[in-house]
Formats: C-alpha cells, structure tokens, sequence
C-alpha cells in the first residue's frame, strides 16, 4: 500500500495514526500474506482480536449509559445488534473500506472486498489499530462517529437483527446453555416445503416459526423467543 492511499484513508476516518504501520497491519487480510511473504502473524487478525474487545466494551458501556432503566438481557440483546458482523460490514461499506483491504489477486477476484465476514474483521483490526495508536478515548471516538451515531436506525432496523445470535448471547449471558432448534413439521412439495421450527432452551418450548427455509423458520422461531421474553 502507497503511503498516499494511507493517509487518504486516515483522512477518511478522521483520524491520523501518529504509526501509520498500524493502519497498513490492520487491512492486510491473511490472503495477501503470499503475496508479502510475511508470516500468519503479520495479518490483521490479532488486531482484529484486540478491535473485538475494545468494541464490545466502548458499545457495553454506552448502552449502559444511554438506556439505565434496561435490564442485562435487554443491553445484552442490544449489543449483540450492533457489534454483528452485518452492521459492521455495513459501515464499513459506508467509509469504502473495501477499497483499501489488502488482499490476494484470488481473493480480490472472489469479492473479497466486498465479502461481510472481511469487511467486518477489518472493521475491528481498524478499531484495534486506534486503540493501540491512540488509546482508549481514540478508539471510543471513532466508534462513536462510525457506529454509535447510527444507534437509533441500526436498533430499529428490523432487516439487520440476526435474532439467532441474540438469543443465542442472551442465554449464554443468563447460564441457560444453548438454545436448541427442532423440525415440527415440514409441508408441501420439495420445491416449496414449509417448515416449522420450535426453540428449546433447557428443555422447554420457548417460540415457534415459519418458513420456506429451516433457516428462516428458526430465525423467526428466535424472533418470537426473544418477544415473549420481552427482550424485543
């Protein structure tokens, strides 16, 4: 990467890494590495480790703040909304990461740049770089104006819930073990089967949904756990 195309990011972000080195860790996806001939760990993803942890304390912390009447399952489920691999895909396409990643030709012609799981991963390398550039009150800022600016939309949003995670964070927060999904009944032909899907968590019925897909029917299954639990 060209120290021009560095500090246009930098520019980008609104924030200047007094190590630019930082900043050029942090888009070198693990694929590039043959091209570089560095070792596995000259790929973001320790940074990407380190952003994840900065990340879900600064996000904690300002839902703590923002919403005090709000138990932990509620703050819980919030959470996990917005650290999720698709909001923060989505904003990283917002500010073009994607045109900065470093990737191999392979992975480039794949679309990889504009891969969620890429995108999200160096989101957090990002957030990692920031901190260890700049601190804690760095990074919070930056998460502030990439993310928490957007909190009302991304909480009302319902299109970006993954309501699987939710409840699967929830219950793990509470002790509750896994949640479990079991086929009810599938109706119709193999071109357009309709399933449905009831939640278990220890043992016990917790919502039931409907689909074309398994997926979809325990995504609403989720959705509906988590209404009668009064986390939505």
């Amino acid at each position: 990467m060209e120290l021009h195309q560095a500090n246009a990011l930098c520019r980008h972000i609104h924030y200047q890494f007094q190590d630019i080195n930082l900043l050029i860790h942090a888009l070198k996806h693990r694929s590039y590495l043959a091209i570089s001939n560095e070792s596995r760990l000259k790929s973001n993803e320790r940074l990407e480790l380190l952003g994840d942890a900065v990340l879900g304390l600064v996000v904690t912390d300002y839902l703590y703040q923002k919403f005090p009447n709000q138990e932990e399952g509620e703050l819980t489920a919030a959470k996990s909304l917005v650290v999720s691999r698709d909001i923060l895909a989505n904003m990283a396409r917002q500010f073009k990461f994607g045109e900065y990643i470093l990737l191999n030709d392979a992975e480039d012609k794949s679309g990889g740049r504009n891969r969620a799981s890429i995108l999200a991963d160096t989101m957090e390398a990002i957030i990692g770089a920031i901190y260890l550039d700049g601190g804690l009150e760095a990074a919070r800022t930056h998460i502030h104006r990439v993310l928490l600016t957007q909190l009302s939309q991304i909480l009302s949003a319902e299109k970006h819930r993954n309501f699987k995670s939710m409840l699967l964070e929830y219950s793990q927060s509470q002790n509750l073990g896994l949640p479990h999904y079991v086929v009810k009944n599938e109706e119709g032909p193999d071109h357009q089967k309709l399933f449905t899907v009831e939640v278990q968590i220890q043992h016990k019925s917790k919502g039931q949904g409907k689909g074309r897909s398994k997926k979809t029917a325990e995504q609403k299954a989720a959705q509906m756990a988590l209404k009668a639990m009064k986390l939505l």
